[in-house]
């Protein structure tokens, strides 16, 4: 098994199915923390062959992209197994990619090391200048308003309820993205998110001093 051919190709894979996504989660969004998620990983001396093919698959199986999620695993167990990927890291791989997410990755026991480590990097690119504009790419892409001041912040917001148009994208900030510096899982992945919080802290000074109510 050629693994960094196996790697190769899955990018590419990843790439033609995301090439016109456009609610923030595209083939840049997945680049980006391919990359981090691999720095991190040679810090932390983990196993990167997890890591990239996780980082790489990880919302290939997202509710928020797929109209069934059951279907979308099928078919990455399909690709791995067609990519001649062994069936312990194939477990490994899917095991990742369906704990890490906001609403399914609380549990950091739960996670590998490498889980870990994906986490981190998914969550880092939902924070700091790329966050912000993610956010907003998201909420145009799902009809969500910039931000309605008689909403509440409900600490339990579900994905269903954010979906359905019940927040906005500022309200985003508080339901998820403020939250995430302190889920970090890495020490590599703390000391990243520490500018991008401050970042993201700023930037709601200066929306609400512009907003002006």
């Amino acid at each position: 098994m050629d693994k960094r051919a196996i790697i190769l190709e899955t990018a590419d894979m990843v790439k033609e199915k995301l090439k016109n996504e456009g609610t923030g989660h595209d083939w840049y969004h997945i680049k980006r923390v391919w990359k981090t998620a691999q720095s991190i990983g040679e810090q932390e001396k983990a196993n990167l062959f997890i890591i990239e093919m996780a980082a790489l698959l990880h919302d290939l199986i997202d509710d928020k992209l797929v109209k069934d999620a059951s279907i979308a695993a099928e078919e990455v167990e399909y690709w791995l197994e067609g990519a001649g990927v062994h069936s312990k890291d194939m477990e490994s791989i899917i095991s990742i990619i369906h704990s890490i997410s906001f609403k399914g990755g609380g549990n950091r026991s739960s996670l590998s090391l490498e889980g870990q480590i994906v986490q981190d990097a998914d969550r880092l690119d939902a924070i700091g200048a790329i966050g912000i504009g993610r956010c907003f790419s998201y909420a145009g892409s799902k009809g969500h308003v910039m931000f309605d001041p008689e909403l509440s912040v409900r600490e339990q917001m579900t994905e269903k309820e954010y979906r359905e148009g019940k927040t906005s994208a500022i309200h985003h900030f508080y339901e998820k993205l403020l939250k995430l510096k302190d889920l970090m899982n890495t020490e590599s992945g703390k000391q990243l998110a520490e500018d991008r919080h401050a970042f993201m802290e700023d930037f709601l000074v200066q929306f609400f001093e512009e907003w002006g109510e």
